[in-house]
């Protein structure tokens, strides 16, 4: 699938809001994806597709997620804000024939992290959290990381998340710890 192809397909899908959010994450992914030495192309398209099944209603993403064995249901256990990654992998790979592995492994990942992120998801992890339409107190210290060290911008960005979670008093789901313990 072409970037092109992508970015029509998200705006017939996506509010005006989250179709401006998921430019800004695949232009931010591709600047990434330049510094850290990734394959562009796969960082503008996860970083587009990112988002594609965001606002489906929660029992259709329990249904996605359900009908698939490659993906864990362990998701369902924690916040429906989760599903909308595993479920948009899925989501993509049925209805627009992508297959590569780490095109969906980035947008499966883009919420949680996991142990041995690979690059692509690194970026779009970050991407998600550092684009330019994104206004929250840390932000601007995860991007300034993020000029210097793509380690460095995703283990700041783990630590905000789960503080911010535990603060929240709200559940973290396990990868997030592991890709954290994994970065520390």
């Amino acid at each position: 699938m072409k970037i092109e192809e992508a970015e029509q397909a998200i705006r017939n899908i996506l509010p005006e809001k989250r179709f401006a959010h998921s430019l800004g994450v695949s232009r931010t992914a591709g600047k990434l994806a330049e510094a850290y030495g990734a394959d562009t192309d796969k960082a503008k398209l996860a970083g587009m597709l990112h988002d594609i099944v965001k606002y489906f209603p929660d029992d259709q993403l329990k249904k996605i997620i359900l009908g698939r064995s490659d993906i864990s249901d362990d998701y369902l256990n924690y916040s429906a804000k989760l599903w909308h990654a595993p479920a948009g992998a899925a989501y993509v790979q049925e209805h627009y024939g992508i297959d590569d592995r780490e095109v969906l492994n980035a947008i499966i990942y883009h919420t949680t992290g996991r142990k041995g992120m690979t690059d692509l998801e690194k970026i779009i992890f970050l991407a998600d959290y550092i684009e330019p339409g994104r206004d929250f107190p840390g932000v601007d210290e995860v991007r300034a990381a993020a000029r210097h060290s793509l380690d460095e911008a995703v283990y700041q960005e783990l630590q905000r998340t789960i503080i911010h979670l535990l603060d929240k008093r709200q559940r973290v789901y396990p990868k997030t710890f592991e890709a954290y313990n994994d970065l520390a």
